[in-house]
């Protein structure tokens, strides 16, 4: 049986069995055992429930799965929740149904300047204070753990990623873009950054209060909602070919396109945990490379830096010299275990999130009769938003 077919046949419930047929016979056999990676055969737990623990505690690319679905599903049952308020005011005599606060975390541009409203005024705003601080827990991700909110929490991330697990599933490969072409088209998310934030750079206080009150911000999750329930052709088609080509290039969307990817990735060089190689005990087997989806030369870092860096953990996982490649602190060296990387990533989330919660800035100030009375004129040219100008409103709209 070919090496390649043997790693297709292994056992998926045991961790550290697919680990150890990740590396080849010949390199296993060159690393003395005192330096091999702990073997622990998982399959033989007897209990369910300790088979699962030990390996959400030891694979760390199960573990990432299962918070990647999780947080998936809560996207889903936000979007149906907000189907169903949605819904409720187009029905006048069904029963109110309580908008899910959370879909404001698909507003960054208002988030964005909401931080801006905050940092210049000291206030937060009662518009979309959910998404504010969706906003600051996913940038406080990205400066303590790099851009692991791509890899272990964002929808979007996790569906691009299925969609090139898939091509290389039908396909047997992903491509790879050439270094000539992956780092120009790599700094468009940049240059779409930098616009959104030289745009927001030029509004002063009033500029921005401006904004965060008019009637067009106020409805901006159900102008969104409606955009993708009245989708154009062509936005219909712009999605479809960033489908097809995201099951071809790994994560296309995310690598070359995304501008909260790049905002992290920028975050991410002020990170003190990153992803660490002892060059002293490393063999050089270079599968710690292959595993990588951001395509980064691993074997060859001491440190990896690089801003394409998710904290997916891949190459770790696939290591097979213990104490060679792990999350280090920069300060001590101290070793991280992978789960400890999980229970972070969430917890700093959710604990972002749910200080706005015990702090009364989560849900917004307008009422159920409020978005009745909006959603009357919601083809108004109020609620429009024409060349990043706010239409004039005045204090009764």
């Amino acid at each position: 049986m070919s090496f390649e077919k043997s790693i297709e046949n292994a056992p998926k419930i045991g961790s550290f069995d697919i680990l150890d047929l990740a590396t080849p016979p010949h390199r296993i056999k060159k690393i003395p055992p005192e330096l091999r990676r702990q073997r622990r055969v998982i399959r033989k737990e007897m209990s369910f429930f300790r088979r699962l623990t030990l390996r959400l505690q030891h694979d760390s690319q199960f573990l990432r799965s299962v918070i990647q679905l999780s947080f998936l599903l809560l996207c889903i049952w936000i979007g149906f929740e907000f189907y169903a308020f949605l819904g409720s005011l187009s029905s006048p005599g069904q029963s109110p149904v309580q908008r899910p606060p959370g879909v404001e975390g698909f507003l960054p541009i208002s988030a964005l300047i909401s931080l801006m409203y905050w940092f210049g005024s000291g206030t937060i705003n009662d518009i979309h204070p959910s998404g504010l601080f969706i906003f600051v827990a996913i940038a406080a991700t990205g400066f303590l753990l790099k851009k692991a909110f791509c890899s272990w929490l964002c929808p979007v991330g996790t569906i691009s990623e299925s969609l090139g697990d898939l091509g290389k599933k039908l396909f047997g490969r992903n491509i790879t873009v050439t270094i000539w072409l992956d780092y120009p088209m790599r700094s468009i998310k940049y240059l779409l950054l930098l616009f959104f934030v030289w745009s927001i750079g030029h509004m002063d206080i009033d500029d921005l209060k401006a904004f965060v009150y008019s009637p067009y911000n106020k409805m901006a999750d159900v102008k969104m909602f409606l955009f993708f329930a009245n989708i154009t052709s062509f936005a219909l088609w712009t999605i479809i070919v960033l489908v097809i080509l995201s099951v071809f290039i790994r994560n296309f969307w995310c690598r070359f396109l995304c501008p909260y990817g790049a905002l992290l990735g920028a975050l991410s060089w002020l990170s003190p945990l990153k992803i660490t190689r002892e060059k002293s005990t490393c063999i050089d087997c270079e599968l710690c490379t292959k595993a990588c989806p951001s395509n980064i030369a691993v074997h060859t870092a001491g440190r990896v830096w690089s801003d394409e860096c998710t904290n997916c953990l891949a190459c770790v996982q696939v290591c097979p010299v213990k104490d060679t490649l792990d999350v280090r602190t920069s300060f001590t060296a101290t070793r991280v275990p992978t789960w400890v990387i999980g229970a972070l990533v969430v917890g700093t989330f959710v604990g972002i999130t749910g200080l706005a919660m015990l702090t009364g800035h989560w849900r917004n100030s307008m009422s159920q009769n409020e978005y009745l009375k909006r959603m009357k004129n919601i083809d108004s040219p109020l609620y429009q938003h024409n060349r990043g100008s706010v239409p004039k409103y005045d204090a009764q709209d």
